[in-house]
């Protein structure tokens, strides 16, 4: 085979998609089921509103604030884990108003690029996947809050996205039928949504009927390398021999890159999400509700309620203070919505990657010729992926990204 690629979830499917597309005879490698990772329960925003990295001026101190509170936005699990620290050290450095600004004509570009490419996928035999371009309102239930909104508006205009500002009647306006309690909102024209899920498993099936070789419950237990080749992929389901190898395994990128000697900064950042039955006549548009962090994205017969980013290690166990959190916020904003008596779908948590300057992984690592890396998208994991599928297909076949990448190097962190 030409390629593996190892990792089943949004942009493991669709580094697979372009890879095939161009070409070239694939083997996608999923360790449990397809989706079963972060993109399935995630908030299934298209955000190029999302172009400000997760590193960015007063985050930090704002983390501080927040992260021995159980039930807020942000959370840090007490314990003395020597990569957290240092994580965290790195993240620190790389919350400046510098590097900030370095980041978002690069998260921008793609997110666009991305958009465009959903556009593409939404027209393949079978996708239906719910793609929506509505744009997203991020409302806010304190005029402090709005006010510090409007800085960050102000900076994204700046780099060319499109954000109004609402006053609260022009929100309501937006979202016929809901009683809201709301300050104002700022209004990204150009983001989108679907349903996650769904998106990753139309391109699965995409991808079958292409002719590759999609194998799930294949898990990766190590590699065999000469020099700086890989020569075999060693899993579960037996040993695997390609020219080249695509390592999109999201957080546990960071357990396979210790496999292979490289030092990957990823933490795993648990989120959370509450999917109950549609309510009749919901407008089709999604909505931050902004001091909670907490997204609410209406997915075809269903709405999502997701948020929250505890950094707990790879516990996958569900903190039911944090689910309780999510449901709790929704009436400060929706007075008339009650979450709990909504006929629940599902009840989600999800391990997001994330490095410490806010910025993925994305190419080739030095010590390596024959290995991409796509890893460390964070929360933007799902509204990246087109992209980076795109991106890796032409770093495999040695062409010109469509994207000056630089800044994502993987050796940028050693």
């Amino acid at each position: 085979m030409d390629v593996v690629v190892i990792g089943g979830g949004a942009v493991g499917v669709c580094s697979a998609y372009y890879l095939n597309e161009a070409g070239y005879d694939v083997t996608l490698l999923e360790r449990r089921q397809i989706c079963s990772g972060s993109s399935h329960g995630n908030a299934g925003l298209i955000v190029p509103s999302h172009s400000i990295p997760l590193a960015a001026p007063g985050v930090v101190a704002q983390g501080i604030k927040w992260m021995f509170d159980p039930e807020s936005p942000f959370y840090i699990k007490p314990r003395l884990d020597l990569d957290l620290i240092s994580w965290l050290w790195r993240f620190w450095l790389c919350s400046s108003e510098g590097k900030m600004r370095k980041g978002i004509p690069l998260i921008r570009d793609m997110s666009y690029a991305s958009q465009q490419l959903f556009d593409d996928l939404s027209k393949l035999e079978g996708a239906d996947f719910g793609l929506h371009r509505k744009g997203m309102l991020d409302v806010f239930y304190t005029q402090a809050g709005l006010d510090a909104a409007c800085i960050d508006a102000e900076l994204l205009v700046k780099n060319g996205l499109a954000v109004d500002i609402l006053t609260p009647d022009q929100v309501k306006d937006l979202v016929p039928g809901l009683e809201l309690n709301t300050t104002g909102a700022v209004h990204h024209k150009r983001d989108g949504h679907l349903k996650p899920q769904k998106f990753v498993a139309d391109i699965s099936q995409q991808l079958k009927r292409n002719g590759v070789d999609v194998r799930e419950h294949t898990e990766v237990v190590g590699f065999e390398s000469r020099g700086t080749s890989i020569n075999a992929v060693k899993t579960t389901k037996g040993t695997f021999h390609p020219k080249e190898i695509v390592l999109t395994a999201g957080s546990w990128s960071f357990h396979m890159g210790a496999m292979l000697n490289l030092s990957l900064p990823i933490q795993p950042a648990k989120g959370y999400s509450v999917t109950v039955e549609r309510p009749d006549n919901w407008p089709e548009m999604p909505m931050v509700l902004a001091e909670a962090k907490v997204a609410v994205t209406p997915m075809m017969d269903s709405l999502r309620f997701a948020g929250t980013l505890e950094l707990a290690g790879f516990d996958e166990s569900i903190n039911q203070r944090r689910v309780d959190a999510i449901r709790n916020a929704v009436p400060r904003y929706l007075p008339d919505v009650d979450v709990s008596a909504l006929e629940t779908v599902e009840v989600w948590r999800g391990l997001r990657p994330c490095t410490p300057d806010g910025l993925p992984f994305l190419g080739r690592p030095s010590s390596y010729e024959n290995l991409v890396l796509a890893a460390g998208h964070a929360m933007i994991g799902v509204s990246l992926s087109p992209v980076t599928g795109k991106l890796v297909s032409q770093l495999i076949a040695g062409e010109q990204p469509m994207i000056e990448i630089g800044a994502l190097h993987v050796d940028r962190f050693n």
